[in-house]
Order: C-alpha cells, then structure tokens, then sequence
C-alpha cells in the first residue's frame, strides 16, 4: 500500500492509483478458517467526503483530479473472490473430510450416506468434520453412485382444498425424520399437469410416488410401473406389484352419521354428493344409501343431489334441493367444502342451522370445528392418511421381494359430533314448509 499526496494514507491499489482518502477509518479483515490468508475480503467504512473523492465530479470541490472509471478494477477484485471461493469449495469435499476426520473416504462416504455398518464412532467423528466445515452433499451425485435418490413423490389434486395441507405437512415431517425428500405436485385436475409431473418425478429419480388424488391417474400407473417405481393409491390401486392401496372405510362413518340424524328424528334427510367421476365419491353415496336402508328410511331420488366437492357447488346443490318438491330436514354431504356451501346458503336464505336444518360434512377438516355453528362431520383423518401413504413407500422400498397383488391398507372413519346437528324442531321452517 503506497502513501498518498501530501502524506495522506492512500487506499489498497497500484502506483497509478491517484485516488486517496484524507482520514480512512480502520478497515476490517475477515480471514475464511478454510482457505487460511488466500481468502481474505478487505471492507473499509469511508465518510461522504471520502466517496466524493474516491468518485469525484467536474464540479465537485472537493475532487483536485479528473473522474476516472473504476470498471478494470472492481472486475480485477471480483474474480479474485471468485477464484478464492472457488478453492474454498474445492476443500470442502469427502477427501477434505476424511483427512479431518482421520478416516477413509469410504467411510466418509458411508457415513454420509447413513449406511448403518458404519462403526458410530467413526460416523461421529464424520458428522462433527461435517458440521465444522458446513459441509453439504451433492444430492444428485450421490443417488447416481449409491441408486437411490431418497425422494418421494406427493401428488396432490388442488392444493387450494384445505382437505390437503395437513396431509402435506405431516407426510413431510416423516419424509425428514427418515431422511428424504419430497417432490410435491399439485395437479388441478388436469391431465396435461399430471403427465408433466410424471417426467418430473422420473427425471429426479423418484424412489416412490403417493397419488393422493382419489382418482386412478392411468398415465402415472402406466409411465411408472416400467421403471418398478412403488406406488401408493387411495381406494383406486390396482392388484399389482409394488401398488399400495389405502382403502378408506367409508361405510363406518356414513353408517354413524346416518343413525345419528334418524335419532334426532329426522326422516327426509338429503345427501350432496361429490364428482360422479371420482370412484370414492361414489362409494360415500353408496354407503349413504346403505346405511338409510339399513334403518329402514326410504330415500327419495330427489334428495340425492350431484356436487363438485367446493363451496360453490354446495351453494348451488342446495339451492336446487330448496326449489325441489322435497324439503329436507338434514343434509349429509360429500366433503366439508359442500357443507360449508350448504350453511352459507342457508344463512343467505334466512335458515337457522341447525334449528331449521341439520348439516354434516365429510373429511373433519381443521375449518369444521370454527364454523358457525362449528360443524360435525365424518372424519378421515388426514395426518393418518398421511402416515400411511409414507410407511407404504418405505416398505415397498425396503422389501426385497414385492408381493405379487400388491399391499393393501385400511383407513376407518368416525363421526365427530359438534353443533350443526339437533333434534328436528316443529317450528322448523323446513318441517312447515315439508307440511
């Protein structure tokens, strides 16, 4: 560092340098502990008066010497840096690691990979160099020496539903505790996202796939089952090799809400039904239809009406069932999105639920229980749901040999009783209306 005119400290430069700082402040040195005195990154505090000098103008008092561009310079400095970075990268590989850790590359490796023959000292010492050095794998190096990628597939219908987000989060806590990744994709219902989420997922070499979607994705099944990537269906999975099908028990809950409503005396009791293309919304009208059987209870076909699982068409469903020739007491619908649409349309109409109308959803989502008035529903437990799709996927990884129809899994669903429901009023404006 050479001196400035008339004694002053000059900055970092070279002898052509006629740029100077009167009264620099104390510049601050930091050293990397990785790259010793090859990286170090020189920061100096200057006043006003020393950026006006070191950046001066035609017209600035305080600048004696024409402007001069600073471009060579600061591309000299940015490369220095980058070059320093990128030898500090360069140490910090397994080799770097192993020779800190006084141990073998493989066993870095194999410590690294959480290969459970490692002796726990050994990896523990690995794990410490690991932490010291901040230290990160390279992901997709490592599935293509070891075969594995350690990412599972969530592919998920409409992540706007609040019907899914719990069973992303719980999913994905599990995925972490057991050291895996998950590649989410939302699907909208549309095929052309579907087949695009499938490259997706065989490009980044998915070990498993869980379509959480209830619909049967034939593209999926088809592109994936070349490749013996496990999957995991809810009510849809085929009997195949590696397909894991969750099959939910719709039946147990759909019974108890059915009783439920038939001991508060209710008689004309309607029910929303969900997508007719969506094989479990089907089965949920089934089970209504069995359970009302069951108790004796005649179903009028006029009670039965077709939604879209949103809000929307549980606004639209039963407006339909209000302009119909059958006034129902109670609505039993399909999702709790539906209900939600009913309740709302009910208020819209002046309908005290549940003093006018008994109302009971399906799926017990988080919103059920801070409804107006809080809404029962038939729970299918999401973080169960969730937990069950996982442990699928990783026993279908880890079993050597793959059974040859497949796994199949139960899910079992309950009434969750709150304050939509009550016994059937005779100053109900229904009951009078059905009069």
């Amino acid at each position: 560092m050479k001196g400035g005119r008339n004694g002053g400290a000059g900055r970092p430069g070279n002898a052509s340098d006629n740029v100077f700082s009167l009264s620099p402040r104390p510049a601050t040195v930091l050293e990397s502990p990785l790259a010793g005195p090859q990286l170090s990154v020189l920061f100096a505090s200057w006043t006003h008066e020393d950026n006006m000098l070191r950046h001066p103008t035609p017209h600035s008092p305080l600048s004696p010497f024409p402007p001069r561009s600073r471009a060579p310079r600061d591309n000299v400095c940015r490369a220095k840096i980058r070059a320093s970075r990128h030898r500090v990268s360069a140490l910090m590989d397994i080799r770097e690691i192993a020779k800190r850790a006084k141990v073998s590359t493989a066993t870095v490796s194999r410590a690294i990979n959480r290969v459970p023959t490692v002796n726990p000292a050994l990896a523990k010492r690995v794990w410490s160099v690991v932490e010291e050095l901040g230290y990160y794998p390279n992901t997709q190096a490592r599935a293509l020496v070891s075969g594995r990628s350690r990412i599972f597939g969530l592919i998920i219908s409409e992540i706007t539903n609040p019907f899914f987000p719990e069973i992303v989060q719980v999913f994905e806590t599990i995925a972490v505790q057991h050291h895996y990744e998950i590649l989410l994709t939302s699907t909208a219902n549309d095929p052309k996202r579907m087949e695009s989420a499938v490259r997706r997922m065989i490009e980044r070499r998915v070990e498993g796939v869980a379509i959480m979607t209830f619909g049967m994705e034939e593209v999926l099944l088809e592109d994936l089952k070349l490749r013996k990537v496990p999957l995991v269906f809810v009510d849809v999975g085929p009997p195949r090799p590696r397909v894991s099908n969750i099959r939910i028990d719709y039946l147990n809950g759909i019974r108890q809400a059915v009783q439920h409503l038939a001991a508060l005396r209710h008689e004309k009791i309607a029910f929303i039904t969900g997508p007719s293309r969506l094989k479990s919304a089907m089965a949920r009208k089934h089970a209504f239809l069995s359970s009302m059987q069951e108790i004796g209870l005649e179903t009028e076909p006029e009670l039965v009406i077709e939604g879209d699982h949103t809000v929307e068409g549980g606004m639209a469903a039963f407006s339909r069932l209000l302009a119909g020739p059958v006034r129902p007491t109670a609505v039993l619908c399909s999702n709790d999105m539906t209900a939600i649409g009913v309740m709302r349309k009910s208020h819209d109409a002046g309908i005290s639920i549940p003093r006018d109308l008994s109302v009971v959803g399906f799926d017990d989502i988080r919103l059920a229980q801070f409804m107006l008035p809080p809404l029962t529903s038939v729970q299918m437990s999401q973080p169960e749901l969730a937990r069950l799709a996982f442990h699928a996927l990783l026993s279908e990884v880890e079993r050597e040999t793959p059974s040859p129809n497949g796994t199949d899994y139960v899910l079992k669903t309950n009434l969750v009783l709150r304050e939509s429901t009550a016994l059937i009023s005779a100053d109900s404006k229904l009951a009078e209306k059905r009069r």
